[in-house]
């Protein structure tokens, strides 16, 4: 290597490498968009306020409220049921159509060009189309001769959870099978050249070569869907607004509903500070937990 790119200058006594300056554009974004506006919502959580006249200062009031309050609990555990439903869902069939998708074939390519479509689509456009599709007066689940399907599924409260846990996996799946899908192309296919000379069967290098070589794509897609299980408020809201009763209130809607209609933004903003804590947490001890940030690329030559 010559001297000219060594990662130190001995003339100048410094490292030669990437600019810090490189982060600025983005560490400029992230504290005006992220930290900046936590912030406010941390300061009004300690003043009462209906979104149109003067922040009045009641200190830890909203958080002993929000805290002490049975629907908080009840819309966190709704979370973590949907959080826990929505990866159990999402990961298998992901990884499945992922290594799928990866192989060779027309056949291949064009299923998975019509398959995701659904990224194509908004939260709220999915909302309303499975609202309609589910209605018990007009919609599919209207038609007699389906029998037991014949229900309303979004009305009954021992459904209607479930529900929910499959349109969201409908409606992400198909970005995870991507990320699947681009995992399996780099594994190096003398590996399964290697293993088939050995007499392996599918079953056995897909459990043998291809998962130990997605592990790194696991932990990323599983990081994304748990923590962006969170943010699942647009989808909700469109489709049962968090109803029948509680059933489906998880903390985004509930911070939603706490500001809009009950008009109460400083219990909201108590409620926001709280998703961003929990968010933040989950999100540090899967980084721990997984190694997230030791990967090594498994690439040949890298």
């Amino acid at each position: 290597m010559s001297a000219s790119n060594n990662s130190h200058d001995a003339r100048t006594g410094t490292n030669a490498g990437p600019s810090p300056w490189f982060i600025a554009p983005a560490l400029v974004l992230f504290v005006v968009f992220a930290i900046v506006p936590l912030f406010g919502a941390v300061i009004l959580s300690l003043t009462k306020w209906d979104g149109l006249g003067s922040p009045e200062w009641t200190g830890m009031t909203n958080w002993r409220a929000v805290l002490t309050d049975p629907v908080t609990w009840t819309t966190i555990r709704l979370s973590l049921i949907v959080m826990v439903g929505s990866w159990a869902v999402q990961t298998p069939l992901s990884l499945l159509l992922g290594v799928w998708a990866a192989r060779e074939g027309r056949t291949r390519a064009v299923v998975t060009t019509v398959y995701f479509l659904p990224l194509l689509l908004s939260s709220a456009a999915v909302g309303l189309t499975f609202k309609n599709l589910l209605d018990p007066n007009f919609g599919m689940t209207a038609m007699q001769w389906l029998g037991p399907l014949s229900r309303n599924w979004l009305g009954d409260r021992g459904t209607v959870l479930t529900v929910v846990i499959f349109i969201v996996a409908w409606h992400f799946v198909p970005l995870h099978t991507l990320l699947y899908q681009a995992g399996a192309r780099q594994v190096p296919k003398s590996l399964y050249e290697a293993a088939s000379c050995d007499g392996a069967g599918g079953l056995r290098m897909f459990f043998q070569i291809t998962l130990p070589q997605l592990k790194y794509t696991i932990v990323t897609s599983s990081t994304l869907m748990l923590v962006g299980s969170l943010t699942y408020f647009d989808l909700i809201f469109v489709l049962t607004a968090g109803g029948p009763g509680y059933a489906t209130r998880i903390l985004p809607l509930h911070m939603y509903l706490t500001g809009f209609q009950a008009a109460d933004m400083g219990r909201a903003s108590a409620i926001a500070t709280l998703l961003a804590t929990l968010g933040l947490m989950l999100s540090l001890t899967l980084t721990r937990v997984t190694g997230f940030t030791r990967m090594e690329s498994q690439q040949e030559g890298i």
